[in-house]
């Protein structure tokens, strides 16, 4: 790898914190770039989950007035993360890479619609349901399992998914529901991560690079998300999930 490789691999990184961060997606900036400077996809997939975890760390703690109150939601939820990333680690050395790749897109836009229609759906399912599980009902903990299996293999989008599903199922504000996401995004990257150390090659320099970037994408990302109306918000999601699924496409 170049200097100027190098250079861009942490660029790469400090844009994929940030938009981890905000919304989600940051994968879809990384992972391109690594198979440009001539990664194998395998590596490339593995070493981006490792590189991204700090990214998300940064993410989480500068949402941590968002998280005050909610550690015993954060356990509940993170214990199906960790189980559903380390499944999606293993999905990913034993799969054909086709297995996701065809619903992926699929996956993203049903997402979008979810997070455009959460408000209104929310609405009516608590006209529906006299009672809220404070800490996440059966379905939600499934949810987020399943979002983290689908992270551990690839990730694109995972921060989408978690947006829309906990938007719905849970009555909480979508600022508040952006801290878990980060939390939860970590949890599920560093299970894959442990994985990957023990059965998959990994190009080590590649996630310096990347987690130095994201890092610092990490701490900008959180500023700015923090900042955003919930409309905006939507919007930018919206915006990040439909480019994923056009890059996913072509």
């Amino acid at each position: 790898m170049t200097v100027w490789e190098a250079i861009g691999v942490v660029l790469a990184g400090v844009f994929a914190g940030g938009i981890n961060t905000v919304v989600g997606s940051g994968t879809l900036v990384t992972f391109p770039v690594l198979l440009a400077v001539g990664y194998p996809p395998v590596v490339a997939n593995v070493s981006n989950s490792l590189g991204l975890v700090p990214g998300s760390v940064t993410g989480a703690i500068g949402y941590r007035r968002e998280l005050a109150g909610q550690g015993k939601r954060l356990v509940r939820l993170g214990s199906a993360s960790l189980l559903g990333g380390l499944v999606g680690a293993v999905l990913l050395l034993v799969l054909p890479p086709e297995a996701f790749e065809t619903i992926v897109p699929v996956l993203i836009a049903l997402a979008l619609v979810l997070v455009v229609a959460q408000p209104w759906l929310a609405r009516k399912l608590g006209e529906r349901q006299s009672e809220v599980h404070v800490h996440g009902s059966v379905g939600l903990l499934l949810a987020v399992f399943a979002t983290g299996v689908y992270g551990g293999y690839f990730g694109a989008a995972q921060g989408v998914l978690l947006l829309a599903i906990m938007g719905i199922l849970m009555d909480e504000s979508l600022q508040r529901i952006n801290g878990i996401k980060n939390v939860l995004a970590a949890i599920v990257n560093l299970a894959s991560g442990v994985v990957f150390i023990f059965i998959a090659d990994v190009a080590w320099l590649a996630v310096a690079l990347i987690a130095v970037g994201a890092v610092i994408g990490g701490l900008i990302g959180a500023k700015i998300g923090r900042k955003l109306p919930p409309a905006v918000l939507r919007g930018v999601i919206v915006v990040v999930g439909v480019a994923a699924i056009v890059q996913l496409l072509v």
